[in-house]
């Protein structure tokens, strides 16, 4: 019985489901006509882009940041950024709030030496008052321009 009913079920269910048009024309030459849901093309966009970033290579690994500024001033905070900014907008700058405290880092090195070498820079410019420390952190590794000639 339940057999004979499923059977019953898709046999119906079968006239009712059209997933493509089909028109002809007068010289039987059959025309199909694709119905396809705009969110595909979105969806579509979104993997080019995805895998756009992977042709680019850029992942993350072990390096180092540098510890700037802690301060519960968001004004200095945010002054610091600026100058920092202007200064130097080939590093990245990163504030992270963890209360009550703001903290600025900046850079993604893979080498300690280039983090030692921004850090000497900085002191010497005086934009940083305080002591200024080399942390090691999980960074953002951007391919080498040889590397994605290969």
């Amino acid at each position: 019985m339940k057999k004979g009913f499923i059977f019953l079920l898709l046999l119906c269910a079968n006239t009712y489901l059209n997933a493509q048009i089909v028109a002809t024309d007068t010289l039987n030459n059959g025309t199909v006509f694709v119905q396809k849901d705009s969110r595909i093309d979105v969806l579509g966009e979104k993997m080019s882009a995805y895998n756009s970033s992977l042709a680019k290579n850029i992942r993350s690994g072990k390096g180092f940041r540098l510890m700037l500024l802690t301060s519960n001033d968001r004004n200095l905070v945010m002054q610091t950024r600026s100058k920092l900014l202007q200064q130097y907008p080939e590093h990245k700058i990163y504030m992270i709030y963890q209360s009550p405290f703001i903290k600025l880092k900046m850079g993604n090195f893979v080498e300690k030496a280039d983090a030692e070498k921004l850090k000497k820079q900085l002191l010497n410019q005086k934009i940083i008052t305080g002591n200024i420390y080399i942390l090691q952190e999980t960074v953002e590794i951007k391919p080498e321009i040889s590397e994605t000639n290969n």
